[in-house]
């Protein structure tokens, strides 16, 4: 059956026709030009929204061809954050980095460091910021959006002190920043101020602090009256020795082989000169001992190791195990010494087993350790009574768990947890920083005894055992644990602090928290 030419031309027409209202492109002519859209209808994306997708335009400017009909990109409109001027940001990354490094210099791990930095700078403008913390500098990056450069400024923390006052204050500026209470400028010259200020004491205080410490700590070990004072009067030697190298930077390194030995050989001349009327006179080189292990940063280093800071853990790690071989090495060669001068060494003491009537001693030595701790660390006063109270927390969990069928680790390692955990929850309520509390209250419970024992068997008696040696290793790591895993379970307690206080980051000891997720709009 034929078709109608008519018929034919008539549809083909009615076709041609069609294709002029629809504007219908053949295969091909799509490569040059934009498809063009039917009249009356709009894309799910322009019905959603009137502003125009800069990506997909761009994108579509280097893809296809431009045609008269494509609309023109605005080249003024800056896509991502849109931060301050250059002048505001590097005044503010210069204020956190300060604020930082007082943090870092003062033991605070690295996972508050890093949070506190987060929350300044959010509060102060600049919302999109990575910070990098290791053991010796703090980076931070303040990303700009696509258009602009990013800001990086870093600080090297060049000291290490221990000034519980200065951290106290720099943490309640930190507060007020974050609340908006004050600004930058005003929070720089603050700064100022808090860290060119004076110590709140007199060195000569913080000295006999230290004797104070080594005394309370001999009381702890069941030393007598006459030990404590002896023991008393050594650290506070050694302190003020210290204090007279620091003038010609002597590294601490030789600084605690000397403490080391002068400890060692100031007991053996005791002894040889039999003024004490006691069989316990190397109760004096533990207590100093311990003494010389309070200053190390054990605590920051199992707290960096836990919450991922491995950098910042490996370096802390490597300075305590540096300073403790300092130490060893002093112990060692006044021991040897001694033999070379046949001084008569006392046998070693051993470790007596505590009866109930002994646990009175262990809290009030242990409230005086903590306390006379936070005093040597220039603590204001309300800090030294809560680092008392954590001390006798610590030191009643101890001696009763020692009490029972519980070894020296374990005992050790709960007692922390519960300092930490009380620490946790008590010291931003009564403005105190919780590193001070929990530093200060494991203080008492530091291997002093088990240190010097494991350095007697290795220096003196034959065929050493190292045993002893290990098993003061493992205490310090489990009091370290212990503080930062009692002060993790701490935080969800913390219902009275607000939301701003939950989220605020200072130095926490938190444990395993990690900050808030970040990313460019």
């Amino acid at each position: 059956m034929k078709i109608n030419e008519h018929t034919k031309g008539a549809r083909n027409g009615r076709r041609g026709d069609d294709r002029n209202q629809d504007e219908t492109p053949e295969r091909g002519e799509w490569l040059l030009e934009a498809p063009r859209q039917r009249d009356g209808e709009r894309s799910i994306h322009q019905a959603r929204s009137h502003r125009p997708n800069l990506l997909r335009r761009r994108a579509w400017q280097i893809l296809e061809a431009p045609t008269a009909e494509q609309p023109a990109v605005d080249g003024e409109e800056t896509m991502g954050p849109k931060p301050p001027d250059d002048t505001t940001v590097n005044f503010v990354l210069d204020l956190v980095l300060r604020i930082g490094e007082v943090q870092m210099s003062s033991g605070a791990g690295a996972s508050d460091v890093t949070a506190t930095i987060i929350a300044l700078t959010s509060a102060l403008g600049l919302p999109h910021c990575e910070v990098d913390v290791i053991f010796t500098s703090i980076t931070v990056t303040c990303h700009r959006g696509t258009d602009m450069a990013p800001v990086t400024a870093l600080r090297v923390v060049r000291s290490r002190s221990l000034d519980y006052t200065r951290l106290t204050q720099t943490e309640t500026l930190v507060r007020r920043i974050v609340r908006g209470n004050i600004g930058a400028e005003e929070a720089q010259q603050e700064l100022q101020r808090i860290t060119t200020a004076p110590h709140p004491y007199p060195r000569w205080v913080a000295t006999a602090a230290w004797g104070g410490l080594a005394g309370f700590i001999t009381l702890i070990l069941g030393g007598s009256i006459d030990v404590a004072l002896v023991a008393m009067v050594i650290s506070a030697v050694i302190d003020r020795l210290g204090r007279f190298l620091n003038r010609y930077a002597l590294p601490f390194f030789f600084q605690q082989v000397i403490g080391g030995l002068v400890a060692t050989l100031s007991a053996m001349a005791i002894v040889s000169s039999d003024l004490l009327t006691t069989n316990k006179p190397t109760l004096v080189v533990a207590a100093a001992v311990t003494v010389l292990l309070s200053g190390l940063s054990t605590v920051s280093a199992v707290q960096d190791a836990i919450t991922g800071y491995y950098v910042t853990a490996a370096g802390r790690t490597m300075e305590t195990a540096l300073m403790s071989a300092g130490l060893i090495a002093g112990v060692v060669l006044a021991l040897k010494i001694a033999l070379l001068l046949k001084m008569p060494l006392t046998p070693l003491p051993e470790v007596i087993s505590s009866t109930p009537q002994d646990l009175p001693i262990i809290i009030v030595g242990s409230i005086g350790a903590s306390a006379c701790f936070a005093l040597a660390s220039y603590s204001t006063l309300r800090a030294m009574i809560v680092a008392g109270a954590a001390g006798a927390i610590g030191g009643a969990v101890y001696g009763a768990l020692m009490l029972t069928d519980f070894e020296a680790v374990s005992s050790s390692a709960m007692a922390a947890t519960l300092v930490g955990f009380c620490g946790g929850v008590l010291a931003r309520r009564l403005k105190v920083t919780p590193l001070v509390v929990a530093v200060s209250g494991i203080t008492p419970l530091l291997p002093g005894l088990s240190t010097y024992r494991g350095l007697y068997q290795l220096g003196v008696e034959p065929g050493g055992n190292i045993s002893t040696l290990m098993t003061a290793v493992a205490i310090g790591l489990a009091l370290a644990a212990g503080v930062v895993l009692g002060e993790y379970l701490a935080q969800p307690v913390r219902t009275g602090l607000g939301r701003l206080e939950r989220k605020f980051a200072g130095p926490r000891m938190a444990g395993p928290m990690e900050p808030a997720e970040r990313r460019l709009e």
